[in-house]
């Protein structure tokens, strides 16, 4: 325990900090979280998703895993978004990738690392149907990160092609995914303009109609 001991200790100066602040904060922070925000972001610890836009406990509801994907055999994710659509009514999807990722720079090699390559196949296999796209980039870190921005772009389709997120829109809810990348180098969270709002932004054949409709 003693090896915790400066966490525990962090933590009591942060409630201090946070009480003084705001005597309330804790007891209404107990009673609900209403946040606006569901964030689909990388695991990686040095991209912590309150402090990046400066929201509070219970502002966003956070999934995090290895290279912020999104796959429809993914229990846990899906279980995240249904949770946080038809339950917290969130109105903002943030899915944010980050530059540099560990996760994306993997996909991108011939080396086996163990369970996460299943993991990562997807982006492996983006990165391959768009090699002529990085055939034209010289630089291996731009590579790196242009993979990045197409990452996360791929996976705002996906949460768009949920049938958790098109029912939001069947029944009239205001619900956007939005596409964005964080920039570990210089602490900036960019839009990739890539934000899906309706079921008219999709492609034909990821429209879904509403369960019993024949």
């Amino acid at each position: 325990m003693n090896d915790l001991q400066h966490l525990f200790d962090n933590n009591a100066r942060w409630a201090e900090s946070v009480n003084e602040k705001d005597p309330e904060f804790f007891a209404k922070l107990a009673k609900q979280q209403t946040p606006e925000f569901l964030w689909i972001g990388c695991s990686d610890a040095r991209v912590p998703a309150n402090e990046i836009v400066g929201l509070l406990p219970g502002d966003i509801f956070v999934h995090r895993n290895v290279a912020n994907v999104v796959l429809h055999t993914d229990l846990n994710c899906l279980s995240v978004i249904q949770y946080a659509v038809d339950v917290l009514k969130v109105k903002h999807i943030l899915v944010t990738g980050h530059y540099g990722c560990g996760g994306v720079r993997a996909a991108m090699q011939d080396r086996q690392f163990g369970l996460i390559d299943g993991w990562l196949r997807s982006i492996r296999d983006l990165y391959y149907e768009q090699r002529e796209h990085f055939a034209a980039i010289a630089d291996e870190e731009d590579k790196v990160d242009r993979l990045c921005e197409l990452n996360v772009i791929h996976q705002v389709a996906n949460v768009s092609h949920t049938t958790i997120v098109q029912n939001a829109w069947h029944r009239g809810q205001e619900l956007a995914v939005h596409g964005c990348i964080y920039g570990i180098k210089d602490g900036r969270w960019k839009n990739l303009n890539v934000t899906v709002s309706g079921l008219e932004q999709l492609p034909p054949q990821y429209r879904l109609r509403p369960a019993g409709q024949s």
